[in-house]
C-alpha cells in the first residue's frame, strides 16, 4: 500500500507543480524535478509519514523499476531518429558532432581538474580526475527528449541533436571504460587490457546485436495482429521484455558481457522504425502511453538528488570547476564541430547549450566508480552536485536555446483565440 501511496502522491505532486510553475513558464521537467526535491528525504521525508513523501534514499531506491522501464521506453523514442532517411542528411554531421563534442568535454574537465589535483592533491586524486572527466561526456537524453515533446519542437537543430544525445551513450561507454580502467590501474598498479579495451567494446556490440534481433522479431510479430490496439500492447510488451533482457549480466572467461540499457532499446527502435511499415503510427501511441511514466521517472530523479552534498565545501569547489569546464567542452565542441561539418549558423550557435543537461548515464557511471573504494565516494558526489545543477537548469537551457534557433515556435494569435472561445464556451456550459 505505501509504495502505490508514494507512486500516486509523486505524480500528483509532479502535475501539480507544472501548474505552480506554469506563471514562470518554467519546462515540466523542472517543476518534476523541483516536485521530486520537495517530497524527497530532506523535505518532506524528514516528516516520516507513511506514504507521504520519501523519508529514506531506501525508499526511493524501492521505485527505480520505474526509472529502469522509463529509460527502456525513452531510449526507444529516441530510436524512431535513426530512420535511415534522415540520416543519409544528417548522420554525418550528428557522428562527427557527437564524438567531437564529448571528447572536447572530457579533456578540458581533466585539464582543469588536473590543475585542482596539482593545487590539492590531498583533496583530488590523479584517478579522481580521469574518471570525472569521463563522466563528463555523459548527457541526459531523457531531459533533452521531455523538452522537445512538450514544446514541440520541430526544425534543424531537433533533427541533429535527438541522434547526437544518443550517440553520447556509446562514446561516453568507451570513454569511461578506458578512463575507469587506467584509474583502476593508477591505484592497483596493475594494467588490465581486458577491462580497458575489451570489455566496452564488447558491451557496445551485444548491446546493439540484441536490440536489432529484438526489433526485427517485434516486426515479425506485429503481422499476426490487425489491430491497432493489439499491436501497441505488444510493442510495449516488447519494450519491457527488452529492457529487461538488458540488465543480464554475466562472465565468459575473463571478459564480461553486460548490456547498456540505454543501447539496446535505442536499437529496438531504430531496427523497428525501419522495417515496419506501421512503426510511426505505433511509436506516436507508445509516447502518449508513456507521459505518465516519464513524469514519474523525473520527480523520482529529483528526489534521488542528495542535498547534502553541499554541505562540504571542497565538493561544491571541485563541482563548480567541473559543471564550468564541462559546459565549455560541450558548447566549443559542439560548436567547432558543428563549423567542420557546415552545420546552418543557429546549429552551431545553440547545438553546444542543449547539450548539458546530465542525469542517468552519468548516475550509473559514478556507481561503477564506487569500485574505487573511498575514491569512489569522492566521484559519487561530485557527480551528484553536478547533476543537481544541471537537472535543475538544463531543461531551461535547453528550452531557450531550441527557441532560439527557432526550433520551438511561439503560440500563434489564432491558436490563442481558439483556446480562449473554448475555455469560455465550457464556462457558460458549466454554468448552465
Amino acid at each position: 500500500m505505501n509504495t502505490l501511496l508514494s507512486v500516486s502522491v509523486a505524480l500528483l505532486a509532479g502535475l501539480l507543480m507544472t501548474r505552480a510553475f506554469k506563471p514562470l513558464k518554467l519546462p515540466a521537467v523542472t517543476a518534476y524535478l523541483i516536485a521530486g526535491v520537495l517530497i524527497g528525504p530532506y523535505c518532506m521525508g524528514r516528516l516520516h509519514i507513511d506514504g507521504i513523501g520519501f523519508a529514506t534514499m531506501d525508499t526511493v531506491s524501492r521505485l527505480s523499476l520505474i526509472s529502469e522501464v522509463a529509460l527502456g521506453f525513452i531510449a526507444f523514442s529516441i530510436g524512431n531518429e535513426f530512420r535511415l532517411d534522415d540520416l543519409k542528411k544528417t548522420g554525418k554531421q550528428a557522428l562527427v558532432i557527437g564524438i567531437f563534442q564529448a571528447i572536447t568535454a572530457t579533456i578540458l574537465v581533466d585539464l582543469a581538474l588536473l590543475c585542482v589535483h596539482l593545487a590539492m592533491p590531498d583533496k583530488l586524486s590523479l584517478s579522481q580526475l580521469i574518471t570525472l572527466g569521463a563522466i563528463a561526456t555523459a548527457t541526459a537524453p531523457a531531459a533533452t527528449l521531455m523538452v522537445v515533446r512538450q514544446y514541440k519542437a520541430k526544425g534543424p537543430l531537433t533533427s541533429l541533436l535527438l541522434p547526437i544525445v544518443a550517440l553520447d551513450d556509446a562514446v561516453g561507454l568507451i570513454v569511461f571504460a578506458v578512463s575507469f580502467g587506467i584509474a583502476k590501474t593508477l591505484i592497483s598498479g596493475t594494467v588490465d587490457f581486458i577491462s580497458i579495451i575489451v570489455n566496452p567494446i564488447v558491451e557496445i556490440i551485444c548491446s546493439l546485436l540484441l536490440g536489432a534481433i529484438m526489433g526485427w522479431v517485434l516486426t515479425k510479430l506485429e503481422k499476426l495482429f490487425n489491430s491497432n490496439t493489439n499491436r501497441l500492447n505488444l510493442t510495449i510488451a516488447f519494450v519491457l521484455l527488452t529492457a529487461s533482457l538488458a540488465m543480464l549480466d554475466f562472465q565468459v572467461g575473463p571478459i564480461h558481457i553486460g548490456f547498456s540499457s540505454l543501447l539496446v532499446c535505442m536499437m529496438l527502435g531504430t531496427i523497428f522504425c525501419n522495417i515496419c511499415p506501421l512503426s510511426g503510427d505505433l511509436m506516436g501511441a507508445a509516447d502518449k502511453w508513456t507521459s505518465p511514466l516519464f513524469a514519474l521517472f523525473f520527480v523520482i530523479s529529483g528526489a534521488e538528488l542528495e542535498l547534502g552534498v553541499f554541505l562540504d565545501v571542497a565538493i561544491v569547489f571541485i563541482g563548480v570547476i567541473y559543471i564550468i569546464f564541462r559546459s565549455l567542452g560541450k558548447y566549443f565542441g559542439a560548436y567547432a564541430s558543428a563549423k567542420m561539418t557546415k552545420c546552418e549558423p543557429q546549429i552551431c550557435k545553440y547545438l553546444g547549450i542543449t547539450l548539458l543537461p546530465q542525469a542517468g548515464v552519468a548516475l550509473g557511471m559514478c556507481t561503477t566508480a564506487m569500485q574505487l573504494g573511498e575514491a569512489g565516494k569522492l566521484i559519487r558526489n561530485i557527480t551528484l552536485f553536478a547533476i543537481l545543477i544541471y537537472e535543475l537548469v538544463g531543461p531551461l537551457m535547453t528550452r531557450e536555446a531550441l527557441t532560439a534557433a527557432g526550433d520551438i515556435k511561439p503560440i500563434s494569435e489564432e491558436v490563442k483565440n481558439r483556446r480562449q472561445t473554448k475555455l469560455e464556451e465550457a464556462k457558460k456550459a458549466t454554468g448552465k
